[in-house]
């Protein structure tokens, strides 16, 4: 399927201390024999070796060491050499130009890991945790990221994937062999609990993925309030920076305003929005708009109240929308308070917001999974959705009493959704799967 050797840049272009041109396929060590002082015909895989890049006036253009790794034993399972050269801009395009003027072709986007899956080195969703490994913006993620590359997802899957086979295998094998009085008859007696257990655990899965999300793209947090209560300054207080206009005129906030911390290893999305109270400007109403709708999108609700003041008819208002929403109530201005509030009190304006980074770290302090695997992009949950409604339809047929061969095409279809999430859809495992259980060639 890929019939010439790619090259690319593997490190980011930009000056640093080195940079890394990579080649992989059939003739990468050929492409470097004619730009490198050595030979690399016949050194062992998995060594580096020290020398120099020349030009096509044989004159040295850098000073380098090649690492030279032989198939199969590679990422791609191709034959990989890399040319780690001094980190200038200049010098990198430099010798990626040398390359590809002696046979190579410029890698597409993703191309090395994509020959990493088609050479069956990692199924599709270690390749796209190895996507999530280089995105990973908290330590959560890349936890997660590093356990889907070791094949988490794979593992998770697989047991599901073999309860499938097993059920089309002998359902096949009843419509095939009816003479064999051995071979044990499956009824929809039989068949409803099977499909009833395997839902229940996609369903446990179904759940996890949402945290899994959380974890790969940060926790959108809104920060609501009526207007003066010191959102903005809680959002500056958190963000270590003022990033946030803030005076005594109610309704400065008009707009959105974002910023991202970390607590512990979890990534927070805050968002600052504009007071919520009835206003007549028609900039600033636009603005309260735009917070309730992120209110309704957010995953966490900071709603901060003015602890020098008793609450108003706006608070309970904002009380009452968010009561079905993971949230914590912050009384803010305590400095000004003669009474301590219960709850969470904090003055974002003197930046004393130690009793919020408890709470906060207290409520994710188990970084939302342990290590349990998780499914966490959008692909492999629809289908994975799509597994889930086929074989709620074959429950309902089979409740219904319907036969289970006429059932079998959902099932199939549940099989054929899970093995897509791998990159592995293919009849030959269930012919497979069909033979070896029960040995039909007697």
């Amino acid at each position: 399927m890929f019939d010439h050797t790619i090259c690319a840049i593997s490190t980011a272009l930009k000056e640093g201390a080195i940079s890394i041109v990579r080649l992989s396929g059939e003739d990468a060590i050929p492409i470097v024999n004619q730009i490198f002082t050595k030979d690399l015909s016949h050194v062992p895989s998995h060594t580096i070796h020290y020398g120099h890049i020349l030009d096509d006036h044989k004159e040295p253009v850098d000073e380098v060491l090649v690492s030279v790794f032989r198939a199969p034993k590679t990422y791609t399972r191709e034959d990989i050499v890399e040319i780690n050269c001094h980190g200038g801009i200049f010098i990198t395009r430099k010798i990626l130009s040398i390359v590809l003027s002696h046979g190579a072709k410029l890698a597409k986007p993703g191309e090395f890991t994509q020959r990493a899956f088609y050479h069956g080195r990692i199924d599709l969703s270690q390749a796209e945790a190895v996507e999530d490994m280089i995105e990973a913006t908290n330590d959560s993620a890349a936890k997660m990221a590093i356990r889907g590359i070791r094949g988490s997802v794979h593992q998770l899957l697989q047991p599901l994937i073999e309860n499938l086979l097993d059920i089309i295998a002998q359902i096949e094998v009843n419509i095939d062999y009816p003479e064999y009085e051995d071979i044990e008859q499956l009824t929809q007696q039989d068949l409803l609990p099977k499909v009833k257990e395997w839902l229940d655990r996609i369903d446990a899965i179904l759940k996890k993925a949402n945290t899994g999300q959380l974890i790969k793209n940060g926790i959108d947090t809104v920060i609501i309030g009526r207007p003066n209560v010191g959102k903005s300054s809680l959002l500056n207080a958190l963000l270590e920076e003022d990033k946030a206009i803030v005076t005594d005129i109610a309704g400065t906030t008009r707009d959105i305003v974002e910023g991202q911390i970390h607590i512990g290893s979890v990534q927070l999305n805050l968002i600052d929005t504009a007071g919520i109270r009835h206003a007549s400007d028609k900039i600033e109403q636009i603005g309260i708009e735009k917070s309730q709708e992120k209110l309704q999108q957010a995953k966490l609700v900071l709603l901060v109240l003015d602890g020098s003041h008793p609450l108003t008819k706006e608070d309970e208002d904002l009380l009452e929308k968010t009561k079905d929403k993971l949230r914590l109530i912050i009384w803010n201005k305590q400095d000004l308070s003669d009474t301590s509030q219960e709850g969470i009190c904090i003055s974002a304006k003197n930046h004393q917001i130690q009793p919020l980074i408890d709470a906060l770290e207290s409520l994710y302090q188990n970084d939302l999974l342990n290590e349990e695997p998780v499914l966490s992009n959008e692909r492999q949950i629809g289908l994975l959705q799509q597994a889930r409604s086929a074989m709620t339809r074959a429950q309902l047929a089979l409740e219904d009493h319907t036969e289970p061969d006429l059932v079998e095409i959902d099932i199939q279809e549940a099989y054929e959704d899970l093995k897509e999430i791998l990159g592995e859809v293919h009849r030959e495992d269930l012919l497979d799967t069909l033979f070896s259980k029960f040995c039909l060639g007697k």
